[in-house]
């Protein structure tokens, strides 16, 4: 039996608190050994960076109609620049340093919010402006969940251009069946393709790396590149052309951020042991047998990735590129459905269905909205751009504003958190932000061409967050005061005189506020006059740390009355897990210390919610364009049965208002 009272009226914005535990929340199993770890690891965390190749110098000397020539000086300077942006932003900056500062084992700009929100500044604002910025960070995302699918596949299909120009009209029409089967399968789970990505991935990084190195074996002269005096030359003798290829150079290390965020799955250690064992050297080598090629060609500019292969192996390079560029846009897309659940449980977006795709796996879930969300975006691209290289004007912003903040947020870390000397973060603060500035600059050129696209999309999602944020923060005190104190309640209920008709059953009560009366408990006893015999006062707690032991997940407090029957249960989970409160329930009632609650049957439980209706006044707080825009969101929440995972025959909702 499902009663509804007050139908249509939108979930409260914080009721029941956020929070869960991964699906089964049974405890990690031992994470499997190295090798199987860092094979994982070049499938999923190196898609998008090992891909860049297929377009980033072809970009660099195609885009503003050729303003990079093909001179040697002009060759070794680009190559140079890369390797060396290569060599800063990934090797040194990210797999050397940011890795060190995750969040209980997690990473990505979400985990490093987090981590912002627990130091001490000295100012309150600088706390407020870095976490502003890392929620910025995460908006900047979903931007680059857009381009990466398209410019990746596309780029990929485009080898048809060189391997079989006849079939050149048909690039579009494959590319968009691609990307249709991809976001298909998403519904089924990573798992579905996940045990081929590491084999893949090792193919593909070796057959680039041999090409490379075939070609550097005949025409050794560019490995002058190496030299750092190559790119600052190139900077200093070629101004504003040089300034220009900044924007194209960046695309190499697009995808770093994926080192930083998919920590969690694999740990440090295979990170950095895939990326300077394998993947570093295959990059360098491809990069540099590029540079060679278009020295004695420079005509093969048009693709000098795919002309860099000999004809017999164009055909089935592009296969192996589409393959390759589709796990490339499987972990941005994955990424983008973490960083969706991340920002639900710290409390930045609203509730939305969100479903586990692996009972074992922890971080693999699906967002249907956010996923076919991202699918008509994609498409959208592909159809309006119509190519990689036109794609990529719109690129470089968002991945370098990304790169900034990311420096940013860490080195705030590395000194409150860390403690590092402050001589030290100012030399990390000039090598990493002049270099990423440089690059952001660049790329700002590009903003009437394409670049506004992912600006437009994180400013849109950056507004939807902070609104949703400020919303939560002027309903939560409304709702505090009409709940009122928790223990004073229960003293009520003890002191009635004749006392309060108990019927016979187990409620739950869920409630976000530890220290308040659920609105539908208050209900129940002044307008009902009734109580059950068991009650179960509920609080889902979502911890700043990606996730929550199951030893931990439980507290326990009578209120203050050891045999009135009412219990309040506290349950914390981390800001990765999934929340299931049944679940929970069976852990809690076998708990030693679970009083009144011990051996109870989840089976026979009721639940009782509160739903709340959003009413808007003249109250100040925020604009009145930002209060329908948080209402509409707040209409539009999934439903916290199924977020909690709660039988749905069983439930009680109720109704109340709230004024914003």
């Amino acid at each position: 039996m499902r009663i509804e009272l007050a139908k249509g009226a939108p979930a409260a914005p914080d009721s029941p608190a956020l929070g869960g535990a991964p699906h089964g929340s049974k405890p990690r199993s031992l994470r499997p050994g190295m090798a199987a770890l860092t094979l994982g690891a070049l499938g999923v965390v190196f898609g998008d960076i090992g891909t860049s190749p297929l377009y980033s110098i072809q970009t660099v000397f195609t885009a503003d109609n050729n303003a990079v020539g093909t001179s040697p000086d002009q060759v070794y300077g680009v190559i140079s620049l890369v390797f060396w942006a290569i060599t800063l932003i990934v090797s040194v900056k990210y797999v050397s340093f940011i890795l060190r500062a995750d969040n209980g084992g997690e990473g990505g700009i979400m985990a490093l919010t987090a981590l912002v929100q627990k130091l001490n500044f000295k100012s309150v604002r600088s706390k407020v402006i870095l976490v502003a910025l890392g929620i910025f960070g995460a908006s900047l995302f979903y931007g680059d969940g857009m381009i990466t699918p398209a410019i990746s596949v596309l780029s990929a299909v485009e080898g048809l251009k060189v391997s079989a120009p006849g079939l050149s009209d048909f690039v579009i029409p494959v590319t968009i069946a691609v990307l249709m089967v991809l976001f298909a399968l998403q519904r089924y789970g990573t798992n579905l393709v996940g045990n081929l990505f590491g084999p893949v991935m090792t193919v593909w990084f070796l057959v680039i790396g041999a090409t490379g190195a075939v070609e550097l074996a005949g025409h050794p002269a560019i490995f002058k590149a190496l030299s750092p005096t190559y790119g600052v030359e190139f900077m200093v003798n070629h101004g504003m052309i040089a300034f220009i290829a900044l924007a194209s150079v960046v695309l190499a290390v697009t995808g770093a951020e994926a080192l930083y965020a998919d920590m969690g799955h694999f740990g440090r250690a295979p990170i950095h042991r895939a990326w300077f064992f394998l993947v570093f050297p295959a990059l360098t080598l491809n990069y540099l047998g590029q540079g060679s090629l278009i020295l004695r060609s420079p005509s093969s500019i048009s693709n000098p990735f795919f002309l860099l292969m000999p004809g017999w192996a164009q055909f089935p390079m592009v296969i192996l590129a589409t393959v390759a560029t589709v796990i490339a846009s499987q972990s941005v897309i994955s990424g983008a459905f973490s960083v969706t659940r991340q920002a639900v449980q710290l409390g930045v977006l609203p509730h939305m269905t969100i479903k586990h795709t692996s009972e074992h796996e922890v971080g693999q879930v699906y967002a249907p909205m956010i996923n076919w969300g991202l699918f008509a975006a994609v498409v959208a691209l592909v159809l309006g751009f119509g190519s990689s290289a036109a794609l990529a004007s719109a690129y470089g912003v968002a991945v370098t504003a990304t790169f900034v903040l990311n420096t940013v947020l860490f080195l705030a870390v590395a000194r409150v958190m860390m403690r590092k000397p402050r001589w030290l973060i100012a030399v990390g603060a000039v090598v990493f932000l002049t270099t990423e500035i440089a690059f952001f600059a660049a790329n700002l050129t590009k903003v009437v061409h394409g670049g506004w696209l992912p600006l437009l999309v994180a400013f849109t999602v950056f507004t939807v967050l902070i609104t949703w944020q400020r919303g939560r923060q002027i309903v939560t005190p409304n709702r505090t005061a009409l709940e009122g104190p928790l223990r004073a309640f229960v003293d009520e209920v003890d002191a009635m005189d004749p006392p309060v008709h108990r019927v016979d059953g187990t409620a739950v009560f869920l409630n976000a506020n530890l220290e308040t009366t659920p609105l539908a408990l208050r209900a129940n006893v002044e307008h009902n006059h009734t109580l059950h015999q068991n009650v179960i006062i509920v609080s889902a707690m979502t911890e700043k740390v990606p996730h929550v032991d199951e030893s931990e997940r439980c507290t326990f407090d009578d209120l203050g009355h050891s045999d009135d029957g009412i219990t309040h249960l506290t349950l914390r989970f981390g800001f990765m897990d999934d929340p299931n409160i049944p679940q929970a329930l069976r852990l809690a009632a076998q708990h030693p210390d679970a009083g009144q609650i011990h051996g109870l049957d989840v089976d026979e439980v009721s639940y009782f919610l509160s739903r709340m209706t959003i009413v808007r006044t003249d109250a100040p707080g925020m604009r009145r364009w930002r209060k329908k825009l948080f209402m509409t969101l707040a209409n539009n929440t999934s439903s916290p049965v199924a977020y909690f995972g709660l039988p749905s025959d069983r439930c009680v909702i109720m109704g109340a208002q709230v004024s914003v």
